[in-house]
């Protein structure tokens, strides 16, 4: 079977513009595969490229060389040279990710944010929403908040409307970095559950978890992501 996400020599650089061009290297000769049902961990030293790699993965930076093959509409497709029309179908349908931060339009209730993109592949209004209401509840949301805008929620808060947003469409592959980070034990004890079930429904899953015991209790082995300059 296909990897449902793989990199072939993926390298990225940046070029510091106002520093006398500047070239940085950052990723170099990134060959990874990520199958159906499994969680893999970025692992290495502050400033390896972690989370340079996964915005690669999602098309937050382009690729400065190789490939990004991704499973989308049951074939493969180079993430690295798609269009922004193809871009914007894989979020839609196949590629999730849950950052560190909200970034939400202002003045939007916290329900509607989680239910937009089930709403955009389709889903009814109402059962969206009663969906996101579920992950809201579950993830230990006061319902009183779920009608208003996140923006003066605390970082913890926020983060768990991240969760929802992210958990509840069901993508196939799912990028997320530092998931629990702004987490109580509780809601921390929530997520692990949310990750074990998406990948015992064929999620893959790719993250950075500087929780050793996130990490351990979910991921199913690490990659090694090494500074450019130690990398072969």
């Amino acid at each position: 079977m296909s990897a449902a996400l793989r990199t072939e020599g993926l390298g990225k650089a940046f070029t510091l513009h106002l520093q006398g061009g500047t070239h940085i290297p950052v990723l170099g000769g990134v060959d990874l595969a990520v199958h159906a049902g499994e969680c893999v961990a970025l692992w290495g030293p502050s400033g390896a490229g972690k989370s340079t790699l996964m915005r690669c993965l999602y098309g937050n930076y382009g690729a400065g060389a190789g490939r990004i093959m991704l499973r989308h509409r049951g074939a493969d497709l180079d993430l690295a040279t798609a269009d922004p029309r193809q871009v914007i179908e894989v979020r839609r349908e196949t590629l999730g990710y849950v950052s560190q931060f909200l970034r939400v339009i202002p003045r939007v209730a916290t329900r509607d944010i989680v239910a937009e993109p089930l709403m955009a592949r389709g889903m009814a209004r109402d059962e969206a929403l009663d969906r996101a209401n579920a992950l809201l509840r579950r993830l230990n949301l006061p319902e009183r908040l779920h009608g208003l805008p996140p923006a003066t929620f605390s970082g913890g808060e926020q983060q768990r409307v991240n969760l929802a947003r992210g958990f509840a469409p069901f993508y196939p592959v799912l990028l997320l970095d530092e998931p629990t980070a702004s987490l109580d034990a509780a809601n921390r004890a929530v997520v692990l559950d949310l990750i074990r079930e998406a990948k015992a429904a064929g999620a893959a899953i790719i993250g950075i978890f500087h929780d050793a015991e996130v990490r351990e209790a979910v991921a199913d082995r690490l990659f090694d992501v090494l500074p450019q300059q130690d990398a072969a």
